[in-house]
């Protein structure tokens, strides 16, 4: 069974991430050799990253810190990730990127796919994670979803938000399908290494 995370990559009140990312979770339930989880950054509440070594530095001992320690088995029992995170100020959430932060050798290998929702739909968010994970040896893959503006407002205007989610499911299926093809490419050869 392939494990993919969702990450619901902000905790702000109100916030729309929630919606898209339970749709999303949805969409990879369809798969029947997929284990579908949800981690949401609210059940993970972690301090802003302050330990001395990195968590990429050979040899360190696991933080001690135990919502961190969670957040570390969760990222390591997964195989691959969907992230789905807001555009503020050009870049993703300091939520989402402190969560990353934190964990180094657990995302090593792994493909990440990418739900995005802000100004320009959330692309330049992308853009900043991509290359963030690119450094943590992940492997981000090209296709993403993009939710349009529109549909963002509708969640705060009472509108019908999962009709315009419902407007993304060729994409998204398209998504899930690279995701799926290099997360098991990535696991094949992981485990070939071990």
């Amino acid at each position: 069974m392939t494990v993919i995370s969702v990450i619901v990559g902000s905790t702000r009140e109100g916030r729309f991430s929630e919606r898209p990312a339970q749709w999303f979770l949805r969409q990879l339930q369809k798969r029947a050799e997929v284990e579908a989880r949800l981690l949401d950054l609210r059940d993970f509440p972690m301090p802003f990253f302050d330990q001395p070594a990195t968590p990429a530095m050979p040899g360190r001992a696991p933080f001690k810190h135990e919502v961190v320690q969670r957040w570390t088995a969760a990222i390591g029992q997964s195989d691959g990730f969907v992230f789905v995170t807001p555009e503020y100020n050009y870049g993703t959430s300091a939520v989402l990127k402190n969560a990353i932060d934190w964990v180094y050798p657990e995302w090593n290998r792994k493909a990440a796919a990418f739900v995005s929702y802000g100004s320009a739909m959330g692309a330049r968010a992308v853009q900043q994670l991509r290359e963030a994970l690119i450094e943590l040896q992940a492997a981000p893959i090209r296709t993403s979803v993009h939710i349009p503006v529109a549909t963002l407002w509708a969640h705060y205007t009472g509108g019908n938000v999962e009709a315009g989610l419902a407007e993304l499911a060729v994409n998204a299926e398209a998504m899930v399908d690279d995701l799926l093809w290099w997360t098991e490419a990535l696991k094949t050869a992981r485990n070939r290494a071990a």
